[in-house]
């Protein structure tokens, strides 16, 4: 179906390709894609031939939220063998159960009371990169700022040093390569070796942390491991790979995205007052959130919409990026709106996999645009930004701005 549309169209509306996924596995995938009224006629024949299955965005709240559906993500470890991210059933289904269990263990270090703790060297961090290019009165914005920032954060909050950041970023950027429709053979063997680096890595994290007392996440869960029952190590360099990428990739789209949609809209901001800071970060994850479509996996038959029915194992695509969109939820929703009313985008997902990163996220792109816009004095995009090519992220890989020095 992709195939039939402009390149831009389909990466601008982000609909999910299925076939090498299906073939695979042996399963259909349904997608269920939502649209904006100025792609309405382009997509059409898209929507001619997917029938009534045409989501908005109060829906896609509903279904990432309603109980018959799940995630299910896998890490592979060397030799083959994969670990998912939520235990699976004897059918390949994810258990609940086990998704609970595991985020329990890793909720207590993401709540909001524990997160704000972290502002402080957030800011010193921000203000820290910024200083490297302030005198400059130009900056690349995302190798310079967006991407230290949350990777650093991440890291000091799990427990790994400093000195191994650029392997994580390495990693990082060659596992998420696998989300596309269909990945070359190349692209599958440098994601295998980068699992295989990076689970020996945690292995080895987690053997020296056993003999060394500390406040990290890493020490948390293997405090966890030694309660019967609640967490094996498998689990954990799971856990934690998930969480390393997870907390940095997405922001740093968020990032990105966040700066450069503020200053095409030339909005107005009071960068010192809380409210409306967290109004502009809420907006701005609204306009243009890079993790623009996610898949959920069917717990049980049921039908979800007229004439559509999806049976136990089966996945649904949630395009989040158009829901967020919806000319039908969102009045002129093509517009960047600080002061918008809502209601709440779907940005961070919703229900039981809500993003248990989203307090730290939200603090951390808060700190980052008010201290961006407060130390950079009459910033302005110069040339054209230019967005990475990637699939399952919708974010930018360059974005050159120009200022007063400082």
């Amino acid at each position: 179906v992709l195939d039939d549309m402009d390149t831009d169209t389909r990466k601008g509306v982000g609909l999910l390709t299925t076939s090498a996924v299906a073939q695979r596995d042996q399963k259909p995938l349904v997608t269920v894609a939502t649209f904006a009224t100025g792609q309405e006629k382009t997509l059409s024949p898209l929507l001619e031939r997917l029938g009534d299955a045409v989501a908005r965005g109060e829906d896609q709240l509903w279904r990432m939220t309603d109980p018959v559906f799940a995630l299910w993500l896998q890490w592979r470890q060397p030799g083959g063998a994969v670990v998912p991210m939520t235990v699976l059933g004897d059918d390949g289904v994810p258990t609940p159960v086990a998704h609970t269990r595991l985020r329990a263990l890793v909720t207590r270090a993401f709540v909001s009371r524990a997160i704000e703790r972290l502002a402080p060297r957030i800011e010193a961090v921000a203000h820290e990169l910024i200083d490297g290019f302030a005198h400059r009165g130009e900056v690349e914005l995302v190798e310079a700022f967006a991407t230290p920032l949350p990777v650093r954060i991440i890291a000091e909050l799990i427990g790994v040093e400093s000195a191994a950041i650029p392997s994580l970023l390495d990693w990082s950027h060659r596992m998420v390569a696998m989300y596309q429709p269909h990945p070359s053979r190349e692209t599958e063997d440098r994601a295998e070796a980068a699992s295989r680096d990076f689970t020996a890595f945690l292995r080895e994290e987690i053997a020296q942390k056993r003999t060394a007392p500390g406040t990290s996440l890493i020490h948390q869960l293997i405090a966890a491991e030694t309660e019967a029952g609640k967490l094996t190590e498998d689990e954990m360099v799971s856990t934690l790979a998930l969480l390393l990428n997870a907390g940095h990739e997405a922001t740093v789209h968020h990032l990105g995205n966040g700066v450069k949609a503020l200053l095409e809209s030339g909005a107005c901001i009071d960068w010192s007052d809380e409210a409306s800071r967290e109004a502009a970060v809420e907006e701005a994850l609204r306009f243009d959130t890079p993790l623009h479509l996610f898949t959920r996996i069917a717990l049980t038959d049921l039908e979800f919409a007229p004439g559509w029915t999806l049976r136990r194992g089966e996945s649904v695509g949630l395009l989040l990026a158009a829901a967020n969109r919806d000319p039908a939820v969102y009045p002129e929703p093509h517009r960047l709106e600080p002061t918008r009313p809502g209601p709440a985008h779907v940005s961070l997902g919703g229900g039981i996999h809500f993003c248990i990163g989203a307090p730290l996220a939200r603090l951390e792109l808060g700190l980052a645009f008010r201290a961006l816009f407060t130390r950079l004095p009459g910033p302005r995009i110069v040339g054209v930004p230019r967005f990475r090519d990637t699939w399952h992220f919708h974010g930018l890989e360059r974005l050159d701005l120009a200022f007063e020095p400082t």
